[in-house]
């Protein structure tokens, strides 16, 4: 990110700040990263980010939608070059039928191209919260190679 001058923000919910964490671990940091929103609960998706009542009410905060809109939020809030954002269920309880524990969709943007995914994690909670930080690092780093 210095290399290409880009600065980069965060929304978090199930990594509950481990993404922000490991990030500013990183000597320099300060120099592309802008900060974080820990929007942990539907309230705070909605007045810290933007997020829509109705995307909330419809798809559920662990959906594509609301990953979308996440990271759309934070590149507004912080005025980022890309942003990146995961929400999920890291368990060990409020799993369902249609979205079980493990399930955890991320979504990257630079403000033109926006990108979700889906995935579906095993494991204990903390792994699962690893797992997150590990997939949104490379979909970050491939939005990243792609500009």
């Amino acid at each position: 990110m210095s290399k290409k001058g880009l600065k980069l923000s965060l929304a978090e919910s199930c990594t509950g700040g481990m993404i922000s964490s490991i990030i500013t671990s990183i000597s320099g940091s300060s120099l592309f990263f802008l900060g974080s929103a820990v929007t942990y609960s539907n309230e705070s998706k909605e007045k810290v980010l933007g997020v829509s009542h109705d995307t909330l009410t419809i798809y559920g905060a662990v959906s594509s939608e609301t990953s979308i809109e996440m990271a759309k939020g934070s590149l507004k809030i912080y005025g980022s070059d890309i942003a990146a954002s995961v929400t999920g269920i890291s368990g060990p309880s409020g799993g369902t039928k249609e979205k079980p524990v493990g399930t955890v969709w991320i979504a990257v943007t630079d403000g033109v191209t926006v990108v979700s995914y889906e995935n579906h994690f095993k494991g204990s909670r903390d792994k699962i919260r690893k797992q997150s930080v590990d997939a949104l690092l490379t979909h970050i780093i491939e939005m990243i190679e792609n500009r």
